[in-house]
């Protein structure tokens, strides 16, 4: 129970998230000022939960190359998702010359994309409680610049600033339904332990195929250096986590 505890909790705060378009619309934020550290902290992050925690718990059960194997399953499941069911990853603010596909489209794309950071919760709780902090540390780090290109799409669909928050929102809450769904399936530990490296494969996905790129892309030296800075802070934070376990 406490693990679903935590795991609601955890859901509920990833969620939340998709409000933080309600601080850059007060305080009238150009994300594009910080979207080299938001991005570069996210993809350390992630980087770090699939090679410094979800790996290494796997591994104490399950051997390559079956191991190899749910990795790489992992990877083409996120790249099926997001190629074919318009699942989308989205840190740039939107403007003439970054056009978005329709917003709609986006929507049922975040709905996955929420529901699967849920589930990648719930079973990182069932786990063990360190492992199911540092996924929701990691995801909720994604969040963030996810959070502010989603809202940016929506605004320059035409939607009205309250509107966009709202769906945002309504949209994010799917992570609390794939949260739980783990406890209701009642998976053991070994069943657990096949989760996990799918999971690691989907984060290491999304950091090398959605976020580095963003920054590869630049021509500028000094946003590349603040991206790769802020990845290494991303990934030492995941590191430091090691040391409370």
């Amino acid at each position: 129970m406490n693990s679903l505890f935590y795991s609601l909790i955890s859901a509920v705060i990833v969620s939340l998230i998709s409000l933080i378009g309600i601080i850059f619309l007060t305080f009238k934020i150009r994300t594009s000022k910080i979207v080299e550290i938001l991005v570069g902290f996210a993809t350390g992050a992630l980087f770090g939960d699939a090679f410094l925690h979800l790996l290494p718990e796997s591994i104490k059960i399950l051997e390559f190359p079956f191991l190899g194997m749910l990795i790489l399953i992992g990877i083409f499941l996120f790249f099926i998702l997001e190629e074919f069911i318009c699942w989308r990853h989205c840190h740039i603010e939107t403007s003439e010359m970054h056009s978005h596909p329709v917003a709609f489209m986006n929507l049922i794309g975040d709905v996955l994309h929420n529901f699967f950071d849920g589930l990648a919760i719930g079973i990182s709780f069932l786990t063990n409680f360190y492992l199911g902090l540092t996924t929701t540390l990691a995801i909720i780090l994604h969040e963030i610049p996810q959070e502010i290109g989603d809202f940016g799409i929506l605004i320059y669909a035409g939607f009205s600033k309250k509107k966009a928050i709202f769906l945002n929102l309504i949209t994010a809450l799917t992570a609390v339904l794939g949260a739980i769904l783990p406890f209701f399936l009642k998976f053991n530990l070994e069943q657990l332990n096949i989760f996990l490296p799918i999971i690691s494969g989907g984060f290491i996905y999304i950091a090398g195929s959605d976020l580095v790129p963003l920054i590869k892309n630049q021509k500028s030296l000094k946003k590349s250096l603040v991206f790769f800075l802020a990845m290494i802070l991303g990934t030492a934070l995941m590191y430091l986590l090691l040391l409370i376990e």
